[in-house]
Order: C-alpha cells, then sequence, then structure tokens
C-alpha cells in the first residue's frame, strides 16, 4: 500500500490539491495509510470517521431519509458522503467507504462483505463502486482500503 499512497502524494503535491477521507467499516485505516507517509499534511486536510448513521448526518450532511431509504451501505449514501467531505472540509479530492465488514449485519440483499466506496473530484461527477469481499473482518476492512487508494490514484488519473 505503501507504493499507491507515495504515489497518490506525488500526484497530490504537483496539483496543489488537498483530500478528506470519510470512512466508516474502516474506521480511520484508509487516513491511517495516508499520514503513514511523512510530509501527509501537505496534501491530507482531515479524515471523518462516521461509524454511526448520526455522525454521517451530523458531519457530513447526508441526508436522514436518505440513509433511511436506502441503507447506510449504498451508493447514495457513499456519494453523498463523499460529496460531504468534499464541501466540509473544502478539498479538491475526497474518498468514501461504507460497508458490511461481519461477522454479522450481512442480509440476503447486501450480505457480509458488501462495501460501497466514493470519489468525489473536482471537475469531475462523483464516482461510485460496489465491491462484495470475501474473508474475515479483518480482511474485508484490509480489501476495502486498497480499493480505496486505488480508486484515489484512479481520480488523480483523470484530473
Amino acid at each position: 500500500m505503501q507504493q499507491w499512497v507515495e504515489q497518490i502524494a506525488q500526484r497530490m503535491l504537483a496539483r496543489n490539491w488537498m483530500l478528506a477521507t470519510a470512512e466508516s467499516c474502516t474506521g480511520g485505516w484508509v487516513a491511517q495509510e495516508l499520514t503513514a507517509l511523512a510530509g501527509s499534511s501537505g496534501w491530507l486536510d482531515c479524515g471523518f470517521v462516521t461509524y454511526s448513521n448520526a455522525a454521517k448526518v451530523r458531519m457530513l450532511g447526508v441526508p436522514a431519509e436518505l440513509i433511511e431509504q436506502q441503507g447506510a451501505v449504498s451508493e447514495a449514501v457513499v456519494r453523498a458522503m463523499a460529496e460531504g467531505a468534499r464541501r466540509q472540509s473544502g478539498v479538491q479530492l475526497a474518498v468514501s467507504i461504507s460497508g458490511i465488514a461481519g461477522p454479522g449485519g450481512g442480509s440476503e440483499l447486501k450480505p457480509v462483505g458488501t462495501v460501497w466506496f466514493g470519489w468525489a473530484c473536482e471537475g469531475s461527477p462523483t464516482e461510485a463502486q460496489c465491491h462484495l469481499l470475501a474473508g474475515d473482518r479483518a480482511a474485508v476492512r484490509r480489501q476495502a482500503v486498497e480499493i480505496a487508494l486505488r480508486g484515489l490514484l484512479k481520480q488523480l488519473g483523470k484530473a
């Protein structure tokens, strides 16, 4: 993951951009990976750990009705989380993650391992992806961090 973070740093610095994270099931792990690189304060503004639905509403401005209608683990909610992180922090790029890491909490429609990702980038429409990840809680969370970082690189490749 370190090489991805280094590439993210180079691209963020080259653009003079700042980044924010909005994490639920990963509990700040993406921000942890980003801040492991010395000098990350030059391109990482903040990280929101919005584990509860109330925190998503309060800190990121996700409409409560959206969570009630779609569920916290949904395309609409991760889009709103990423956009809220950008809006609240004033950054150019934000990533969001909401998922079911397990071992409980899954359903037939949203089984354990269902994780939604959102990327809000200045000058581009917000993107979202859903992945069904395998393994135990730690494995699901680790894979989610990797997908989030690769997605940031993809967004920076377009910018």
